[in-house]
């Protein structure tokens, strides 16, 4: 089947949004944000949000949709960024998601719908109640009668994920792993193109995301977490666990200077980066392009430009 949405995905610091930018220049397209935390508002310079000078009047979408307190969800980014992507194709653009989180890009992908439940039921703080008193044991043990098929595929110590689905269970009658293989068996609602970003030595990518570290330090990031501190964001949050907010965070509470969280923070978005490829390296459709230690955008714009010709992408 003909493509009809363009993918740019890779690891953190692989170039890919000025590579969208490009493209989209190029091919009258849109940029659809796949990053799990560009989606939380006032948390810029530690997600690499791209500024208005990088974005050079490309429209960008699904970024600064949440509020930091806000735990968002893949469900809820499929729900969001499906009718923006079908609203680019209906005006005759070219829809380009791009970013980091593969997840986001599979699901967005696949446009499948997510087992419906209601938040605020209280049914939540009911099983989070249960799985205190009673230990999580006794919980799981509720979910494998109920559901043995998903309790099946997730470990006995993952409360969130068994708490989901007993909530799933309880409030619509029907298994959680019964939505998901009604689910998987509808076909995937867009097929992309898929480009993959990487560097041809792994210590090309380390050094550049040690300098962009460097460079969020630099341009505030410090401030930007105390901000979020000060505000009252809880740390234990989804938003403030991402890589660079929750170490500069322990290093502020604890009174340890800032440079040593950042050191972690760069660690930990070298292990973030090993996992991204991994993910990205299941796909055997992807079109991989890998950097030299200086990025040619020019020869990366050149190689998907043929790419998206010969699919006719246009």
């Amino acid at each position: 089947m003909k493509p009809n949405i363009l993918v740019i995905c890779g690891p953190t610091a692989s170039g890919k949004t000025a590579l969208a930018v490009e493209l989209a220049l190029r091919f009258g397209g849109e940029v659809v944000s796949a990053d799990s935390m560009q989606v939380y508002r006032r948390m810029d310079i530690g997600t690499a949000k791209p500024t208005p000078e990088e974005t050079r009047g490309v429209p960008h979408h699904m970024i600064d949709v949440a509020q930091p307190g806000e735990n968002y969800s893949v469900a809820r980014y499929v729900q969001e960024a499906v009718p923006i992507v079908d609203d680019i194709l209906a005006r005759g653009k070219l829809p380009i998601v791009a970013g980091g989180t593969g997840l986001y890009i599979d699901h967005l992908i696949a446009g499948r719908q997510f087992a419906p439940f209601t938040p605020d039921s209280g049914l939540r703080e009911e099983l989070q109640a249960q799985a205190k008193a009673e230990g999580l044991p006794a919980l799981y043990a509720r979910l494998e009668r109920a559901d043995p098929d998903a309790a099946a595929r997730l470990h006995p110590n993952d409360e969130k994920r068994i708490i989901r689905a007993l909530e799933v269970f309880l409030s619509t009658g029907k298994p959680l792993s019964r939505f998901d293989a009604e689910s998987r068996a509808l076909p995937n609602r867009y097929t992309p193109l898929t480009i993959a970003l990487n560097f041809q030595e792994r210590p090309w990518l380390w050094e550049r995301i040690d300098r962009r570290v460097d460079e969020m330090l630099a341009r505030g990031l410090e401030g930007e977490v105390r901000s979020l501190l000060a505000d009252g964001i809880p740390p234990d949050c989804t938003a403030m666990q991402a890589i660079g907010y929750k170490e500069i965070a322990a290093a502020i509470r604890s009174g340890r200077p800032v440079s040593e969280g950042a050191e972690e923070v760069k660690l930990r978005s070298r292990q973030y980066a090993k996992r991204q490829i991994t993910w990205f390296r299941r796909n055997r459709e992807a079109h991989w392009f890998e950097w030299e230690k200086i990025p040619d955008l020019s020869a990366a714009l050149a190689f998907s430009t043929e790419l998206i010709r010969e699919a006719g992408l246009q």
